[in-house]
């Protein structure tokens, strides 16, 4: 189904269409990116996003930079602060990435289900000099690149799997993130075997992670490590049973 087309399910077809345009703005590196690319990605005509374009830029929605290239404004600082402070449960989730960060000296968080969306719902710096950057609360996609996403996909229905798939693509953030569908497949029934999730440069060169589930299995909540990639494979058993002791303590 197009965007188009999906948009016409919604009660006000504008509302929908804006936030389509903030979703392909979001999607964009720090370059940004023209109407004409957006009105291809969502597949609205050209003069429809260009006057959402400018309506949002006037509103501090978006902002122009370059010749014709638009990024995030500063308006929208203040909904993904918002975002960040509503994520439910916040308090206890954060006391888990606390606790597997301490226990682990690495970067940790929480990931799980908001609607449809996988999304970190906690994070908490480890203790060493040398540390992944820390993935804000409130980033969500990329599920397919993270090991906390194919975690959660891995316990979830095929056909949750399909939609969330159809809703997002695989894009390929490094080389060596894996963006066909049947290697999907082939990976997550790998982490069925087991119930432990890993990723090995495929979110960001130079890290690699490793997630759990966080209660009993099919859960809707995972917890996991990011580390410099050769310091996680040499300690690899050791981090997971830290891991294991502080989720086995989730009820």
């Amino acid at each position: 189904m197009s965007k188009q087309a999906e948009a016409t399910k919604y009660r006000v077809q504008s509302a929908a269409r804006t936030m389509d345009v903030l979703i392909a703005v979001a999607g964009a590196d720090n370059a940004g990116i023209s109407s004409v690319a957006i009105s291809d990605q969502i597949g609205l005509p050209r003069q429809v996003v260009y006057h959402l374009v400018h309506t949002l830029v006037e509103m501090g929605g978006l902002r122009k930079v370059g010749r014709g290239m638009y990024i995030l404004g500063p308006k929208i600082a203040s909904i993904a602060q918002g975002f960040g402070r509503q994520v439910v449960g916040s308090d206890m989730l954060l006391s888990f990435a606390e606790q597997a960060a301490s226990a682990t000296g690495e970067t940790a968080y929480v990931v799980g289900w908001i609607d449809d969306e996988i999304v970190v719902l906690a994070t908490a710096r480890g203790a060493g000099m040398l540390q992944a950057v820390e993935i804000p609360k409130g980033t969500a996609g990329d599920a397919h690149a993270r090991a906390s996403g194919k975690l959660l996909l891995a316990m979830t229905s095929d056909s949750d799997i399909d939609r969330y798939l159809d809703q997002h693509p695989l894009t390929k953030r490094t080389p060596n993130t894996k963006t066909s569908r049947t290697e999907l497949a082939r990976e997550l029934a790998n982490v069925r075997a087991h119930w432990v999730s890993r990723e090995r440069e495929e979110y960001e060169l130079g890290l690699s992670c490793v997630a759990i589930p966080l209660g009993k299995v099919p859960s809707t909540l995972v917890l996991g490590i990011s580390a410099p990639t050769q310091r996680l494979e040499q300690r690899f058993d050791e981090q997971l049973s830290s891991l294991r002791v502080v989720a086995d303590t989730f009820n």
